[in-house]
């Protein structure tokens, strides 16, 4: 049996890849690997190298996450490093526990492998940082992509009226919503908000709003995109430097 690595690919730029995620990269026999991580990142693998596509998007799957939990542990089985490798973190969002648990209860080993972060990395490139000094003291991380088993919503709405920094994961799908429910718990319409479409690549694209007009500004820009709510938004002006 082999061991499988569970790895954060970063969030874009090729060169944010960790040196040790690289490295498995490299000595990989199979590398499962999802949507938002670049494909560029493949080329690095050595000759032979299997290479299986497991990507997810708005409403397709190429496979549920219970057949994915079978494919990797079935790859484990057969190849000594199993490289699962995963946009960003493989735990912020990434079902990375999900997959290491299936793991663990049939005895496969496992290693999580850090990825730089997309809520974290993205506003950075555009120029927004997450904490400044004098505008907040902490952020929060919320996925915009709840579970559909769920009756009712987990994300806990009351708790986001004071002024954290909040970076929405995999939400523009529901920026309408959103935005309607920060102003719902007493967000002034004109708090400032972004949408950063396509962060840390030469793609990127950053459109700036409020909570009132940020749905229609930002709604056609392509995925992946995240969203940054807070008063941070407005230091892009002078801290912008990639796009």
């Amino acid at each position: 049996m082999g061991k499988v690595y569970l790895t954060g690919a970063g969030p874009g730029d090729i060169e944010l890849l960790t040196l040790k995620a690289f490295r498995l990269v490299k000595d990989a026999d199979v590398i499962i690997y999802d949507r938002l991580a670049n494909p560029d990142i493949l080329k690095e693998a050595k000759d032979g190298c299997k290479f299986i596509y497991v990507g997810k998007k708005d409403s397709h799957h190429t496979l549920p996450q219970e057949e994915i939990n079978e494919l990797i542990y079935q790859n484990a089985l057969q190849y000594e490093i199993v490289v699962r490798l995963k946009g960003g973190d493989p735990l912020v969002f990434g079902r990375g526990g999900e997959e290491a648990i299936y793991l663990r209860e049939r005895n496969i080993d496992f290693e999580f492998i850090p990825g730089i972060t997309s809520a974290i990395a993205v506003p950075e490139y555009a120029g927004i940082p997450v904490t400044h000094r004098g505008v907040t003291v902490s952020f929060r991380v919320v996925t915009g992509h709840e579970s559909r088993d769920k009756k009712s919503s987990q994300i806990p709405w009351e708790n986001y009226k004071t002024d954290d920094t909040i970076i929405f994961l995999m939400g523009l799908h529901r920026l309408k919503y959103i935005s309607s429910k920060l102003i719902e718990i007493g967000k002034p319409k004109d708090y400032p908000v972004a949408v950063i479409s396509r962060g840390t690549t030469n793609q990127e694209k950053t459109i700036i709003g409020t909570l009132e007009n940020i749905y229609q500004k930002a709604k056609d820009l392509p995925t992946p995109a995240l969203i940054v709510v807070g008063k941070v938004v407005n230091l892009r002006e002078q801290l912008n430097w990639f796009e």
